[in-house]
């Protein structure tokens, strides 16, 4: 099978959170081992992953250095995480599948995202990021061309737009270097946001991508047969944090798309999984499975996680 696996950003870190350089290639080593043993199996992988930590570490270093060098925008840092990450993926890849005896070999693409530059998310930005600074600290970054929004108690946060992914831009790249045999890891934390503009050039932008939708928009445009959401549970929940949580198994798109209205899963957190495989179900006639890292071989085989299927056809 041909399979999209969306890794956390928190896959590549230490288990308590933290993103040292020497905890995210530890990290990423071991994500490796589990991918190479799909690959070994027979399968078709195509990687994709998420990048907070890592952004939010740039965006630190932007903040602290603000009053010297300009801040690096958030395409130049998507853009700059997609490269670190994809390195440190290549080679974890690489030595797994050699340990294994395979001859296959993995490729990074820095690869971007069209938004729509009339998103209205450009002139309402709402996606907070980073962390909160006093007033004087972040005036600095405003006359720099950032949007800081006051919250009280807490200082001032930086809000970014978060468009709708449109189209992944570099996937047909992603597609020849599997149709060739390589392990390919593209549109990393949601790709770079790129603009269309009147001309018909291709612009970086400032806003941030959720993963888990344009992980959905690469497994489409690649043909795969499996999206894997990644994260730290085996399945989606019901009833999360209650005395009724139950562990959804395999639905239909109609019951899942039921079970979200009921549920309203977290926006920052499940709700976007959730999205992320039922559109891609919907669109493609595949299978979206959310699970943990560990479990991915028992979730393709169908023993474990949340899997959301086609809606049977309608007799006529």
């Amino acid at each position: 099978m041909r399979i999209v696996i969306a890794l956390g950003g928190n896959a590549m870190t230490s288990s308590d959170g933290r993103a040292r350089p020497e905890d995210q290639a530890q990290a990423v080593a071991q994500a490796a081992e589990l991918v190479a043993d799909l690959v070994v199996a027979g399968h078709d992988v195509l990687l994709t992953h998420g990048n907070g930590p890592q952004v939010g570490n740039l965006l630190l270093k932007n903040e602290l250095s603000a009053s010297v060098v300009p801040p690096v925008p958030l395409d130049w840092c998507g853009a700059q995480t997609q490269a670190t990450i994809g390195a440190l993926m290549l080679s974890a890849l690489d030595g797994a599948l050699t340990r294994r005896g395979s001859d296959r070999r993995s490729a990074a693409l820095v690869s971007r995202t069209l938004v729509d530059a009339a998103d209205p998310g450009f002139t309402d930005p709402t996606k907070p990021i980073g962390r909160y600074l006093p007033e004087d600290e972040a005036r600095v970054l405003i006359e720099h061309g950032q949007h800081f929004v006051e919250v009280p108690d807490r200082g001032w946060r930086r809000v970014v737009a978060s468009p709708e992914p449109l189209e992944c831009l570099d996937g047909p790249a992603a597609d020849t270097l599997l149709a060739q045999g390589y392990l390919v890891v593209c549109s990393g934390g949601g790709g770079i946001p790129t603009v269309r503009r009147d001309d018909g050039s291709l612009s970086g932008i400032e806003a941030v991508i959720d993963k888990d939708l344009t992980a959905a928009l690469i497994a489409r445009q690649t043909s795969a047969d499996v999206l894997v959401i990644a994260t730290d549970v085996d399945s989606a929940v019901t009833d999360w944090g209650t005395a009724h949580a139950r562990p959804i198994g395999e639905v239909t798109v109609a019951e899942m798309r039921a079970i979200s209205r009921d549920q309203g899963f977290a926006a920052g957190s499940m709700g976007p999984k959730v999205e992320a495989v039922t559109r891609f179900a919907e669109q493609t006639g595949g299978t979206g499975i959310i699970t943990s890292l560990s479990r991915i071989a028992q979730a393709i085989e169908g023993h474990l996680g949340t899997r959301v299927v086609p809606d049977p056809p309608v007799p006529r």
